[in-house]
């Protein structure tokens, strides 16, 4: 700098280098310009279901929550290809952002740019497939529901537990699987 230096020659070269982890791609992108105007209020984190249950170390990233899951795929796909999976898409933090950013859309966004990508590990992509099938057949959907409740309730929980099947339960204990179906306690209430 001149402060130190005094003044360069006129003669000689300059080069400035602009480390700006990805932000000119989002500052291009329609989808995600939005999200550059983040003040880093922290309202998306404090209403997000899934922030509020895992934490901010859960993200892998130095902005956590919401924006850091659309931010940090602008940065390394390959790397954060999870964080925008890691998210309800309720709109919560959408509707408390005070700059008015869509992020739940941005998330949902990001998620079909990095399936498009192949940035899905096949793990992912066959649980996708699964949730599919499962999900568009109401009697494969009810099936599902009361195998899943029978297995947590007969499961003991240092099964359930291990990091391999589920790592977010390493530190956490999973909430008591209800006995009966919403469906059923909804219809129980009706009568």
């Amino acid at each position: 700098s001149s402060h130190f230096h005094g003044p360069r020659d006129a003669q000689s070269e300059m080069h400035i280098v602009l480390v700006d982890n990805g932000r000119s791609e989002l500052l291009a992108s329609d989808d995600f310009r939005r999200s550059l105007n983040c003040i880093r209020c922290g309202a998306c984190m404090n209403t997000c279901p899934v922030y509020r249950r895992s934490g901010g170390h859960s993200y892998h990233n130095t902005i956590p929550g919401p924006i850091g899951s659309i931010l940090a795929p602008a940065m390394d796909a390959s790397q954060h290809a999870s964080l925008p999976f890691a998210c309800s898409l309720c709109g919560s933090c959408t509707e408390v952002c005070p700059v008015k950013i869509d992020l739940h859309l941005q998330l949902y966004t990001w998620r079909n740019k990095l399936a498009l990508k192949d940035l899905l590990p096949p793990s992912k992509r066959m649980m996708m497939t699964a949730a599919k099938a499962v999900l568009s057949n109401l009697w494969l959907y009810k099936l599902a529901g009361a195998m899943g409740r029978f297995a947590l309730r007969i499961t003991p929980s240092f099964l359930v537990n291990q990091p391999w099947l589920n790592a977010w339960g390493k530190q956490r204990d999973l909430p008591s699987p209800p006995k009966k179906s919403f469906r059923q306690m909804w219809k129980q209430r009706k009568k």
